[in-house]
């Protein structure tokens, strides 16, 4: 129960400071991507079904507030969640290397699906453009602010483990 508010409270905490505080320190109009953060630390800390539930719940956000349809960020951010939980059986916490490498493979590769299911099928086809001035300056962006948030999230998963081994081995 404990997990679940805490999570809660990241993915509201991710996405205030997305939407205000990095609003306002926007770079040519490039913001870093905390959701995808938020979903591939928690994908790759505790695995496929939390990183594809932590995933739909972030989706979610950005659907209802900026989605032109709703699921469409959802279902995204779910196989990203998915995708770096595979990844959870050679994840060490003391190394930042695989975190660092998965969020900006994730967050390339959400560029380039938004780039192809929001732009080339309408026939723009402006990839080179857009891949120069919006996904590798979010990624790099992403990437900067990752070195920051990411050890909070690792610290707070590890207190939630430590107190969750705790809990279990008061019942047993």
């Amino acid at each position: 129960m404990l997990r679940k508010a805490v999570v809660a409270i990241f993915i509201w905490l991710c996405f205030i400071l997305q939407c205000s505080v990095f609003g306002n320190l926007a770079f040519a109009g490039i913001i870093p991507n905390l959701m995808i953060i938020l979903t591939s630390s928690f994908g790759f800390m505790r695995g496929e079904k939390e990183g594809l539930v932590i995933g739909f719940f972030c989706g979610l956000m950005n659907d209802i507030l900026f989605g032109s349809f709703l699921g469409f960020y959802s279902l995204l951010m779910m196989y990203i969640g998915y995708l770096n939980g595979k990844f959870s059986r050679i994840f060490y916490p003391e190394d930042i290397k695989l975190p660092l490498a998965l969020i900006v493979t994730s967050d390339l590769s959400y560029g380039v699906v938004c780039y192809v299911l929001m732009f080339l099928l309408r026939g723009r086809f402006q990839f080179t453009y857009y891949f120069a001035h919006v996904i590798l300056p979010e990624a790099l962006y992403t990437t900067v602010v990752t070195l920051f948030l990411y050890p909070l999230i690792l610290k707070v998963n590890e207190k939630l483990e430590a107190y969750e081994k705790r809990r279990a081995q008061k019942f047993v």
